[in-house]
């Protein structure tokens, strides 16, 4: 008899709820605020009474109502899935409820059942997977002390939501899917590691539940990329195999011969270079063998003939920078000074007085607590900040924009640390010390001081320590040079982008939209001379010397347009299989992206970089807006085919140009 009662029940509450729901979205937006709690009350006491299937078919009512009206939940595509573990065991009804209602919300898009106007499906399922990945812990355990005395009853509320999603995902996939997906992020070599290093210890957590095991863990080769990803940060040697904890570690290596160190150190260093992850056993033997093995820092490091030539010339300030930037906490560094050094930078002349100034650097009152308030206390903010410019500078194409509007200033530091790095170590020394930067628009200069006055919460707060020192100076900037622009015809970023990120932009600049109509102009013209400057089979087979900044029309899994968006050009060249590709850098966090109509970006296996994406180049021509070029360097325009300019404007007007039509160009394409 228990069942029907608590159908009958669940029935009985979700009628309350419907009628609650339509109050709140009949209310005007100054009353919703008390139309909300009961709405809230009664969308937890249904999950309470196993009705979270029944939220998640009313999930769009809900959003439409407006449950989520001045929230931080109000806005879908910019949630970070590492809040939803704060979220989801708050000792707050509302936010738990609001949490677990967004999550229902992002799984009835993902699945198609919701078009929403601001997340695409594919967006949604892959924002859903990394929420499992950080929730593990409570997907497959029961809630602990913590969380009962806590929580109560509203720890059942968040399982209930988490158990939910894995179900309709799929659990006998989810494990499989996790771990392909923590791989392909690493494959592009992201400054920002924090998050990937989260899911593996979540999973390190669940390796030894049998829900676990049962939920698609137990295939062999799903276990066997599973133990790769835990190992390379808990176990990445024999000798620390078993987690023993840095200091039991630091002994052993203490007792090593000199065999046993070197085998150690080749160890580290495989793990990696395999993951692109540092473990904190790595960076405690790198510094132990910095001062009593230096000769083994080559096998540490696994650096290349580049990388052991650069160490041998600098080898007292890659001594000292071991002995400031890496710790447990900031064992990522030992990764980036190694890309350093196999980058070859130090023998620009600038590049080491700048380190050695920038191990001394005093930081500013604002720079100390902006980073102790992202990074913590556990180490010094200047340990914290030299990490992230070891790691800037060794990874520039792994800079990331969070989420945040950021992409501009982030793809000037991507350019600045891959063909201007003591320029860009002038720029931290002058933000992180003074408080201030100064750049010129067409010889006026522009101080970035008034940056300072920007609300804290204003502030990006997903960034790695070089960005979250930097943007808000480099924002402002670029804001006040968009400011000088007005009044002037056609697109600002023509007189933007050489100025902001350098001599090395092209003065020439082509667009496709006309600014005030929005509509398309000269897709022909455009597009030949596109070819003529970028593609080598037409430019007289010249490489791309600089890398060039690029606007992009970002559409998602559905060829919806979303926005624009900035990214760089770095090279344009044969892939592996004879196809010309166009291989560029995209501040987007995840570059692997499905922008609809087969259009699909690839971050591997087609001969990228790390870091890179890449498309052929008539897709990447179908989705770009704006390019510069070097006017002196004409090309051939007229040699394009005709056949491949008809491909390309299929792609466009299938698209991002579907609503942009200018009279004279046909609706069949």
């Amino acid at each position: 008899m228990l069942e029907p009662q608590i159908q009958d029940k669940r029935e009985r509450l979700l009628r309350e709820l419907d009628e609650a729901t339509a109050k709140l979205a009949r209310a005007r937006d100054f009353a919703k605020p008390a139309k909300l709690p009961p709405v809230l009350d009664l969308c937890r006491r249904v999950m309470l009474a196993g009705g979270v299937a029944d939220l998640e078919r009313r999930a769009q009512a809900l959003e439409t109502a407006g449950i989520f009206a001045g929230t931080d939940w109000a806005e879908p595509q910019i949630l970070v899935p590492s809040l939803t573990c704060s979220s989801l065991k708050s000792p707050s009804r509302e936010v738990v409820v609001i949490e677990a209602l967004s999550e229902l919300r992002l799984l009835s898009v993902a699945l198609g059942e919701y078009a929403h106007p601001k997340l695409s499906a594919e967006q949604a399922h892959h924002y859903l997977k990394q929420v499992l990945a950080l929730n593990l812990a409570m997907l497959f355990n029961p809630p602990n002390e913590a969380e009962r005395e806590s929580q109560g009853r509203l720890a059942q509320v968040s399982r209930a939501v988490l158990h939910h999603l894995a179900e309709r995902i799929g659990y006998e996939h989810i494990i499989d899917s996790l771990i392909a997906e923590i791989w392909r992020t690493l494959r592009q070599r992201p400054i920002q590691a924090e998050p990937a290093k989260q899911m593996i210890t979540q999973i390190a957590i669940c390796q030894g539940s049998p829900e676990f095991t049962s939920a698609g863990a137990s295939s062999e080769p799903v276990a066997q990329g599973a133990d790769r990803l835990v190992s390379s940060l808990y176990g990445p040697t024999l000798l620390c195999r078993e987690d023993p904890g840095v200091d039991v570690y630091q002994q052993r290596l203490n007792n090593l011969d000199a065999n046993a160190l070197q085998s150690e150190a080749i160890g580290c260093a495989r793990a990696m270079h395999d993951t692109g992850l540092v473990s904190a056993y790595h960076a405690v033997l790198v510094k132990s063998i910095a001062k009593t093995h230096p000769h083994f820092l080559v096998d540490a490091m696994g650096l290349s003939g580049t990388g052991r030539d650069s160490l041998l010339c600098y080898h007292d300030l890659i001594t000292a920078l071991i002995e400031q930037a890496v710790t447990p906490h900031t064992a990522q560094a030992v990764l980036g000074l190694t890309l350093l050094l196999e980058r070859g930078i130090l023998y620009q002349p600038a590049v080491a007085p700048s380190l050695w100034r920038q191990m001394v650097l005093k930081l500013s009152n604002c720079s100390r607590e902006r980073l102790t308030a992202l990074f913590g206390e556990a180490v010094p903010p200047e340990t914290v900040l030299l990490q992230g410019v070891l790691l800037i500078l060794g990874l520039p194409l792994g800079i990331g924009q969070g989420n945040n509007p950021t992409c501009q200033s982030a793809r000037a530091l991507s350019i600045w640390s891959h063909i201007d790095p003591d320029y860009l170590l002038q720029l931290i020394a002058s933000a992180a010390r003074d408080d201030e930067i100064v750049m010129h628009f067409e010889g006026q200069a522009i101080s970035s001081k008034p940056s300072l006055s920007a609300p804290a919460g204003a502030l990006p707060v997903d960034l790695d320590p070089v960005s979250s020192i930097l943007v808000p100076h480099l924002d402002y900037i670029y804001n006040q040079m968009a400011a000088l622009c007005v009044g002037r015809e056609g697109d600002f970023h023509r007189w933007i982008n050489p100025e902001f990120h350098g001599w090395r932009v092209g003065r020439g600049f082509r667009i496709n939209v006309d600014v005030a109509t929005g509509k398309l102009v000269d897709l022909d013209g455009f597009l030949r001379d596109f070819y003529a400057y970028y593609h080598p089979y037409y430019n007289g087979n010249q490489p791309l010397i600089h890398p060039q900044p690029v606007g992009l029309a970002i559409t998602d899994s559905a060829a919806r347009f979303i926005g624009w968006h900035a990214i760089t050009i770095q090279r344009v060249t044969l892939d592996p299989r004879g196809t010309m590709r166009v291989y560029f850098f995209n501040p987007n966090n995840d570059s692997g992206q499905d922008w609809g109509d087969g259009v699909v970006v690839s971050t591997a296996d087609n001969g990228e970089l790390y870091g890179e994406s890449s498309l052929d180049f008539e897709q990447f021509a179908s989705r770009i807006y704006i390019f510069h070029y070097d006017a002196q360097e004409p090309g051939e325009p007229n040699q394009v085919p005709e056949q491949a300019l008809e491909n390309i404007k299929g792609y466009i007007i299938r698209s991002w140009g579907q609503d942009r039509l200018p009279d004279t160009v046909p609706a069949e394409h």
